[in-house]
Order: structure tokens, then sequence, then C-alpha cells
């Protein structure tokens, strides 16, 4: 089992970096205003990005499901209870002088609690039919609507459905610590040859991270490439209005 859950994150990883160097493709060779919208080094505004979090919300707790022996379920079935799970990166660029300015990076924790919240609910719909199921090959007699699950699941667990899956179940999401560490942070930028390099001012070190960017219209993507030359972390900002 756990070897169908790698290779399925492994596809899936695959396919993820598939699209996402098909779009850089396109943006690169087809966007107007010169090479991958280089031109326009004015990057200033409020930006967005939403961080897909379904994928793997949807494979931890299928592999989860799978360890402790549930019933068949497919990572579609865990997908169609798990859909549109993001988390908001809220980044603003603010031009002082030619292609340079200062940045404001964060994610608010009001948003990351509400996704997480969500991807709970979703595990504990999925959590209830799975064992719906099981009563019912097992022969069960009694009421198994969800109000009657619900209560069997708390009379064997001494809580609900989500208090328990939260408790003794998978972590679906990284922690707020782990994403603030990695997108959390404040101080001044650089804009040329199409990267974006950022300054991380915190507690008197400075961290810089280099970013290629490419800008169309209210669209700014911002991608890292590892050592090999291979794209990295890939997301997509949108210009508030």
């Amino acid at each position: 089992m756990r070897k169908i859950v790698k290779n399925t994150v492994f596809i899936l990883l695959l396919l993820t970096l598939s699209v996402s160097t098909a779009l850089l493709a396109y943006l690169y060779f087809f966007s107007s205003g010169g090479r991958g919208g280089w031109g326009d080094k004015n990057l200033s505004g409020e930006w967005t990005a939403e961080l897909n979090m379904t994928d793997q919300a949807a494979v931890t707790a299928l592999s989860w499901l799978q360890d402790i022996e549930a019933v068949s379920v497919s990572l579609e079935d865990m997908e169609a209870y798990m859909q549109d799970l993001t988390i908001q990166v809220n980044l603003t660029l603010e031009q002082t002088g030619r292609s340079a300015g200062t940045f404001h990076c964060n994610i608010l924790p009001e948003n990351y609690d509400a996704c997480n919240q969500a991807a709970y609910e979703a595990f504990a719909a999925a959590f209830r039919e799975l064992l719906t199921e099981r009563l019912h090959m097992a022969g069960y007699t009694g009421d198994i609507d969800k109000e009657a699950v619900e209560a069997l699941v708390t009379e064997t667990f001494g809580m609900s459905t989500m208090s328990y899956l939260m408790s003794c179940g998978p972590v679906l999401l990284p922690s707020l610590e782990e994403l603030q560490a990695q997108y959390d942070g404040s101080g001044t930028y650089e804009a040329a040859e199409g990267v974006l390099t950022r300054q991380f001012e915190a507690g008197g070190t400075v961290t810089t991270r280099a970013e290629r960017y490419i800008r169309k219209d209210s669209t700014l993507i911002l991608y890292e490439e590892n050592d090999s030359g291979a794209n990295g972390l890939i997301y997509i900002l949108k210009q508030s209005q």
C-alpha cells in the first residue's frame, strides 16, 4: 500500500511540474511586452497567491486510511471530499527606486486555520462514509445515517469525529510555522533581467532569495531554480484591484 501511495505522490508531483512548466513556457514565449514580460520592472502593488493544499491533504488522508485497513478508497474518492483547499500568501511590493523597492510577505494565521478546519471537516465526512460502508459489510442492522454514525464515533472514542481525527489522525497540512518560515518576511528587493532578488531582514540578519519572475498584466509568477537548474517552487500571484 505504501508503495502505491508513494507512486501516486510521484505522479501528482510530475503532473504538477509538467503543467507549471507548460504555463511558464507559454508566458515566456507568447506574453506581450517582450521576453516573458521581463521588460516591466515596476512590480509595485498588492499581490496574492493561492497555495493549493488539496493534493497533499488527500494523499496524507488516503495513506492513513490504508494503514488502518479501512475499506477500499481511492485517491479520486479523497479528492472528491477535499476540494479547493487553499492558503493565501500576501505579497506587497513598493518601488522606491529604479527596479528596486521594499516588500512584505505573510500568511495570515486565520486563513491557515480556516483551510486546516476545512481539510479536517472533509476528512471527517469521508471517515464517516467509510465507517458506514464498514458497518454495512459487517451486517450492522442499526441506524447508520450521519447523526447515528457520529454518535457511534463519539461513544467509541469519547470525542467527535473531527476531534478524533485532529488529535489521533494524520497531520494533513504543513504547520503554520513551516509555511511562515518559507514565505513570511520583509525587506528590500531588486528586479533585473527577469530575476527578483529579495533580502529578508530579521533580527539583524539578512537572507537573500533569488527568484525568476514573469509578469503578464495582473499576473506575477515567481519560481526558484535548484542547483541542477530545474524549476523548484513555483507560485502564481494575482494583483489586487
